[in-house]
Parts: C-alpha cells; structure tokens; sequence
C-alpha cells in the first residue's frame, strides 16, 4: 500500500504552471502574475491637494490666526482634472479641490475649513507649513519601481496598483479548466423526485466547488452511468477542453466499477492503494495527445471530497502558478478522544476554533466517509498518523484548515 507522502508526490511530479496569457485586468483577478511590472511614471504622477481647500504660499499665510485672520485674493479657481491657468503669487491663493495639480508658486493648502470658503476673497484663520496637505510627486511609488513581481497573486488591491500605472492587460498563469464526472447509474441530478436505490449526485458539486475554491474553472458533467462504452465515449468528449479530468466513483473492486475497468485498458491510468482513511483507492494518470492528467478519487461523499483536498488541489495549485500549494497546517489540541485505524494516515473531520489563546479542536460529528452532514460542519481535517490507533483529549495534532488558501 502506498502512503500518502509517495501518492502525493507522483501526482505532482511534472506539474508544472501553465503557459501564460495575456489577459484584461479584471479577468487577471485571482490569477497568478507571469511578469514583473515596473511603473512607467510615478505615483502621484504630479504634486496635487490632499485637500478641498487654498493654494497658497506660506509666507502670506504665517501669521493667521483666529484673532487675526489673513485676506487672500482668489485668482482662480482649480476641480480635479484641471490645472490653474495663473500662479500663486504674493498676496493671492487658488482655490482647488483634492487631487488637483498644485499651481505654480503654491507651496502648502489651506484645508477649507480653516477659511470661510470666499470667493474672491478668502479669509484665511490658520497658518501652514511648507508642504502641508499636498502629495509629492512619487511620494507613493518611483518611476520604475517594480509594483508587482511574477508569481504575485492579482486580488482587488494588486488590481488597483496596476490600473494606477497605466496596465490594462498582464501575463498571467491562466486558470486550469477542470471537467468532472461522477459515475454510477444509482446518480440522478438534484432536485429529480428519488426512487427506491437512487441517490442524489452530490460528488459533482462537491469536486466542482472545490475546483473553483482552488482558483480554477469547474465543467461539471451530469451523472454518467455504469456503461463503459458511454464512460469512455464521455471522457474522449470531454478532453478537448480539459486541462484535467476528475471522476467520482467506480475505482474500488466491484462488480460495476466501471471507471477503473475502462481506464485500465487505455493502459495510462495507475490504480493503487493509499494508506489513508477516508480515500484508500486512487487513480491517477494522462489521456489523450495533450497528455491531460485525469484523477480518480473514490465514490463515497467524504472520502472524494478528502482526497481532492489532499492530492488534487495542490496540483491545480501549482498548475495555477502558486508557490503556496498546501492548506496552511497549524497544531490544536484535541477536546475528545478520537480512534484512528492502524497503519493508516486519518484525515478526520473536525471544527478548529480559538479557546484562552490557543488552538483546540473537537471531531466534527461522525467520521463515516458517507456522512455529509459531519463535514458540512468541519472547517478542518485533522491528521492522525498511521501509527496511532488512540489519540487521547488534550493531544496536540497537526490540523489542515479549510477555510485559509
């Protein structure tokens, strides 16, 4: 039986982050950076106002005060977008809205609260020193500075930085397509009246949601039956827009296991088993000319879910480009004894929270790999290792959150 370190690093082996793509902007939101991005001008690109107030210069201004207002001339009159057509000279202040250029000769702004907003004349109360309200140029970032490195994953703060610099368009690791098919005549779509023997597909929308959670784009394809001719016939379909392929079900012995009885003939799919629990049988492998890595992961709700979790996102991670490609790992101490099976790695459901400082956490519910509700109430998977059979409350155990890329 193989372990769980060897498992993993077999399907990884070779990954690699797609080829780059020129994408838009905002369709580069929550991919991974290709390039480095240097800014082409500074930032602010010129002097401007912090303020809605005056320009003024802070000689004529130094001796205002409350009990002693200065009177300025007001000789034009600047919104965002525009600069003064005049200079600030002794004796007179521009009016001007923030994010306007700093007319020649000012040298501070006046906020319009400390003035009583005239116009031609305003009455400045307040004094200011030199520079005060105004942004430098390149006070934020140089020319030429890198804003953004490759490997930079593009979020909405990433975004705005690069429309600042002028990108409308960067190379970006594009996101991996992703087909999944759960197998099994005994599926039917959600919301079809349930007959006798006949389950809810509820495999598809797991792995897909799980696709798009791991930052790639999910083609879920309805419940196919036990029919190896229409199985086959579905994943040769499906290839043309896969970047990988991933099916639920049909990869243990049975009689009906129809995805390990089709795959094995194409001879590129290994079968094996993995000395875990939930998720023990595995298959992974290529299809067709492009070399399209396909997983098998096991029909039962949790252990599919488990195992992708395990050994399918961090491949789509670094297919994405990511150099984060595990779920961050912290160490909780256990509030209830948990029983794990000898010689196999557990990856027991469990909800993690915060008690006096420290990390602690309890089993989410019952660890059967069929039990949908216990998971919908775990946000971690805690891991028992394969020689521990009985891991007493209080024991601190590495835990997988799954509520942190």
């Amino acid at each position: 039986m193989r372990s769980v370190e060897e498992h993993l690093q077999r399907v990884l082996a070779g990954v690699v982050p797609l080829s780059p793509l020129d994408h838009t902007l905002l369709d580069a939101r929550g991919c991974v950076l290709a390039e480095d991005v240097t800014a082409p001008w500074p930032l602010p690109p010129f002097d401007n106002s912090a303020m809605d107030g005056y320009a003024v210069r802070v000689e004529d201004v130094k001796a205002a005060s409350d009990g002693k207002p200065v009177v300025l001339r007001v000789v034009d009159d600047v919104p965002a977008g525009y600069r003064a057509s005049v200079p600030v000279t002794e004796g007179t202040a521009i009016r001007i809205m923030t994010g306007a250029p700093m007319p020649e000769g000012a040298e501070a702004v006046v906020p319009v609260e400390w003035t009583d907003g005239g116009m031609p004349e305003v009455t400045i109360m307040r004094d200011v020193a030199h520079g005060a309200h105004v942004r430098s140029r390149g006070d934020d970032v140089s020319l030429g500075d890198v804003v953004a490195t490759s490997g930079t994953v593009l979020g909405p703060r990433e975004i705005a930085l690069l429309a600042a610099v002028g990108r409308g368009r960067v190379s970006v690791h594009p996101a991996p397509r992703v087909v999944i098919l759960s197998t099994g005549s005994e599926l039917v779509e959600p919301g079809t009246p349930l007959q006798p023997g006949l389950i809810t597909d509820s495999n598809g929308y797991t792995i897909a949601a799980a696709v798009q959670e791991a930052g790639a784009i999910a083609y879920r394809v309805g419940p196919v039956p036990d029919d190896a001719p229409l199985l086959l016939s579905t994943i040769e379909d499906q290839l043309v827009r896969a970047d990988m392929i991933v099916t639920t079900g049909g990869v243990s012995a049975g009689a009906y296991d129809t995805v390990k009885a089709v795959l094995s003939r194409l001879g590129t799919v290994e079968f094996t088993k993995v000395a875990m629990q939930p998720g023990m049988p595995q298959g992974h492998g290529f299809l067709g000319p492009e070399q399209t890595p396909i997983f098998t992961l096991p029909g039962n709700p949790v252990s599919a879910y488990v195992s992708f979790e395990v050994f399918v996102r961090p491949v789509l991670r670094r297919m994405l480009g990511h150099q984060r490609i595990y779920r961050p790992v912290v160490r909780a101490v256990l509030t209830e004894t948990l029983m794990s099976p000898q010689g196999k790695r557990q990856f027991a459901r469990g909800h993690l929270s915060v008690e006096e400082g420290r990390y602690v956490v309890r089993p989410a519910g019952g660890q059967g790999s069929h039990m949908l509700g216990a998971m919908a109430q775990a946000n971690c998977l805690v891991v028992v290792p394969e020689d521990v059979t009985e891991v007493k409350p209080g024991t601190a155990l590495a835990v997988l959150r799954l509520d942190e890329a």
